[in-house]
């Protein structure tokens, strides 16, 4: 575990003496993990803790990307998410009838696009684990061009390596924010104040592969009172139709 976490330094610090902010996939697959969360749910909370402490626990960006999709469904309840989209219900929604489960609910987590329910036990390493000794079946590049207070300029380059897998093969670009809190002052958490890391800010996806080699370029929107050294981009490439995710890359903004 101490070897991963020093080869990441490694990485990063050639990243900044170049004078760039940019990260490449390995050669083996990198595990997405998928956090449906709402801040009007009293479950939730345990799942957003156990989400933070996934890089304290050793999951370095090698091998895990977190992130933390807030959806507005559990609005209803009497609190409003800030935090939450349509898009991300949406999305949650598809997954689960493409896996033809019965209903949607939080927190629910998946792994490489499938419904995991062992996240808290040892099936979760088990899983993972598993996931990381697979090798990649597509390439990315991620870039942060530029960072300002209101959004980040990103850069993207996908490769599907099996070409059988790439006409059902779209990239999914995200901008997330760590050490989000909120005060809830009604619904089921009332009373309560609530952190969240990996939070998804904004998405843009399905992008599909024209070519082999796919090239995105976007300007992603922060929170109106973001702390951009917070922030970050993701990136995976994923199957429309089986919800596989192929390979997933994460870019924490740099100093």
């Amino acid at each position: 575990m101490r070897l991963a976490l020093v080869c990441f330094a490694l990485g990063y610090a050639a990243s900044l003496e170049a004078g760039q902010c940019i990260a490449h996939s390995g050669p083996n697959t990198t595990a997405l993990v998928e956090l449906y969360t709402s801040e009007g749910c009293s479950s939730c909370p345990p799942a957003d803790r156990w989400l933070s402490s996934l890089a304290e626990r050793g999951y370095v960006p090698q091998r895990v990307v977190p992130i933390a999709l807030h959806v507005d469904y559990g609005d209803y309840i009497g609190w409003k998410d800030p935090y939450a989209k349509r898009d991300f219900s949406l999305r949650q929604r598809k997954l689960t009838q493409l896996q033809r489960l019965a209903l949607v609910y939080t927190p629910q987590v998946l792994v490489q696009g499938h419904d995991f329910r062992g996240w808290g036990t040892a099936a979760f390493d088990e899983a993972v684990a598993k996931i990381n000794a697979g090798p990649a079946r597509a390439r990315l590049s991620l870039e942060i061009v530029s960072m300002k207070s209101d959004a980040l300029a990103v850069r993207a380059t996908a490769e599907v390596l099996d070409a059988r897998e790439r006409e059902a093969a779209s990239l999914y670009l995200a901008v997330y924010e760590n050490r989000l809190e909120s005060q809830v002052t009604r619904g089921e958490n009332r009373g309560r104040r609530l952190a969240h890391d990996h939070v998804v800010l904004e998405w843009h996806g399905p992008i599909a592969f024209a070519e082999p080699r796919l090239a995105a370029e976007r300007l992603l929107p922060l929170l109106p009172k973001a702390v951009p050294a917070n922030s970050g981009l993701v990136g995976f490439v994923q199957n429309r139709r089986s919800a596989e995710v192929l390979q997933a890359l994460m870019l924490p903004a740099c100093p």
